[in-house]
């Protein structure tokens, strides 16, 4: 066979090639499955994975012995289904939220100001959260406590977004006659809004940015608990499979979510139901919502902590000796910064972070101490990080800043710039229509952003084996500046759905690459290439945090610099373009990171 391939040149040799190649492989798959395709699926989804090694926590009887048994892929995707709930609402709120915010009057400038609290509370508020969801005392458990608490946040800011407007002509705003019956993509518009002296509705402002304000930040925060549950429910052996279909439900949550948005809905019943566009959008999302998070926290029952503290396990990890042993020496407990006392079941002693397609073991979300994360060591572990670490910060805060302005106001960019519409026209206008198109259109685009997201996080981890961590960030850095570049450039709708693609490739690598480097620097002791350390004890679990934290500074800073950008350029391609600069300063400083052997 190798004879008869080297007399094959060129494309044809390379096809037979890979002809051959499939030909062994289909062969090898039929003789590990000799009951067939239709089998091998049903296994996948239906059977419970077999495993050549005992699980760390063997079967037994009792109220949560479904806990301490393997789960297959139908259970793990009901433990997963509330981020992918929460992915729909998020999908609804970054596709419509801008559009809606400059349809009741808010000026660019000030609607892109809107943005910048919920990432002012977020990151004060979430590491606490964590800590608090660790040591939650009660009876239904650490975790879906704070699941349905951050979910009937979400449902209120999925109310008042679409009705923040009529909320605010039922408490006094002008212009609460005279609808207008021209169905708009934006919901019911007033005939009074069209009018520049009437256009007063401080109620309706205040209303839809305390809904943008609960949704934006409780759907970033419950995906924290979300996590932590199914790590909490599922025995170790089932943490990888799990994390990956945690990333597949939310992969498909926002594809799906944002197709609900391309769809016309004023031209269906249900569109005329609601009164419009967003209204029919942000109520389908709703049900689908609420569907998927009742779905989660009835799966199965946690243990609560009091249970956990009583347990056996819990007292033979608190023995020392048992202690030191399960972490190989007290040089590695020291090294890690785990301490006896925090020993406990499921993730609150050994969280996964998922990273996308890598799964990271860590301690507890906490500080070297041992003590809960505080915000004072929180503050303290940035300011005094070792350089290699800033650099990576840096690398992602730029990151997500050019992630940010793709996904916050990149419907607006397409209604504007593309189509050549605007928002503040007047209703059944020509340029009105042409926004409300444009918005539609643009969330197929942000469709195609989540679908190769999930199709690249499938291969990124080979990737980063072939060619190395270097050249896979900084690669995947690069493809998304030069994307944006030349969507601002050419401003064509096909141009709208092919280069959302490389904004995939960038969210894939920056839920990835960030913490394999810290969590590297942390397995190795090493902060730089001549072998240095931190020079002084660090948590991962803090890292993980303030890597994290950097989307919160990322939306902060967005939020200023975009209403100044779109004025001074007085169009909306300033969206991609300021995404293109930010992504490009992020590849030159993913140059600068120390890699170390990875």
């Amino acid at each position: 066979m190798a004879d008869k391939l080297n007399e094959y040149q060129g494309v044809t040799g390379r096809l037979h090639s890979t002809r051959d190649k499939f030909r062994e492989r289909w062969t090898q798959w039929k003789e590990d499955h000799p009951q067939g395709v239709r089998e091998a699926v049903r296994e996948a989804l239906f059977a419970i994975p077999n495993s050549d090694e005992p699980p760390e926590c063997v079967a037994r009887e009792g109220e949560y012995s479904d806990l301490f048994r393997r789960k297959n892929r139908l259970e793990l995707m009901r433990i997963s289904a509330a981020v992918m709930g929460i992915e729909f609402s998020y999908a609804g709120e970054t596709a419509f939220v801008s559009p809606t915010l400059l349809q009741i009057g808010v000026p660019h400038q000030q609607m892109t100001l809107v943005w910048a609290l919920s990432p002012l509370i977020g990151f004060f508020l979430t590491p606490l959260l964590g800590s608090l969801s660790d040591r939650c005392p009660s009876k239904y458990g650490r975790r879906r406590p704070f699941i349905v608490l951050m979910s009937i946040g979400v449902l209120l800011g999925l109310i008042l977004v679409p009705n923040g407007e009529d909320i605010g002509y039922a408490l006094g705003d002008e212009g609460s006659v005279n609808k207008t019956v021209v169905p708009s993509a934006l919901g019911p518009r007033r005939a009074a809004l069209d009018v520049e002296s009437n256009n007063h509705h401080p109620w309706g402002v205040l209303f839809t940015v305390l809904g943008t304000v609960l949704l934006d930040f409780d759907a970033d925060a419950c995906q924290s608990p979300a996590r932590a549950y199914l790590l909490d429910v599922t025995v170790p052996e089932d943490h990888a499979k799990g994390l990956s279909t945690f990333t597949v439900m939310a992969g498909l949550g926002g594809f799906m979510g944002y197709a609900l948005g391309g769809i016309n809905w004023d031209d269906t019943s249900l569109g005329a139901l609601f009164g419009g566009h967003v209204r029919a959008v942000f109520f389908l999302i709703t049900i689908i919502f609420i569907v998927c998070v009742t779905a989660t926290i009835t799966s199965f029952k946690e243990i609560p902590l009091h249970e956990i503290r009583d347990s056996d396990e819990y007292k033979t990890l608190n023995d020392k000796d048992q202690f030191d042993e399960h972490f190989q020496g007290s040089d590695d407990v020291e090294k890690n910064g785990l301490k006896k006392d925090n020993t406990s079941y499921g993730s609150l002693n050994n969280p996964d972070i998922e990273t996308g397609v890598t799964t990271i073991k860590v301690p507890p979300l906490e500080g070297h101490s041992g003590q809960p994360l505080s915000l004072k060591h929180y503050l303290k572990s940035i300011v005094l990080m070792p350089k290699s670490l800033r650099i990576v910060c840096l690398t992602n805060l730029f990151c997500w800043m050019a992630h940010v302005c793709y996904s916050l106001y990149f419907t607006d960019f397409v209604g504007e710039s593309v189509f050549g519409g605007n928002p503040a026209a007047p209703v059944g206008s020509e340029s009105r229509t042409n926004y409300e198109a444009g918005v539609r259109f643009g969330c197929w685009g942000m469709a195609m952003y989540s679908l190769s997201c999930a199709c690249y996080s499938t291969i990124i981890e080979k990737l980063i084996k072939s060619v190395g961590a270097k050249k896979v960030y900084v690669g995947g850095l690069c493809t998304y500046s030069c994307g944006m570049l030349m969507l601002c450039l050419l401003r064509a709708r096909a141009a709208v759905l092919l280069f959302s693609w490389t904004a995939g490739i960038m969210y894939s690598t920056l839920f990835t690459m960030p913490y394999l480097l810290v969590a590297h620097y942390h397995a190795t002791g090493m902060w730089d290439s001549e072998g240095g350390g931190s020079e002084q004890e660090r948590g991962i679990g803090t890292d993980v945090a303030v890597v994290s934290s950097c989307v919160f500074v990322a939306q902060l800073c967005i939020s200023v610099i975009m209403g100044f950008a779109v004025k001074i350029t007085g169009s909306t391609a300033a969206v991609v373009a300021v995404a293109a600069t930010l992504a490009g300063a992020a590849a030159f400083t993913a140059t600068k990171i120390t890699y170390l052997d990875l």
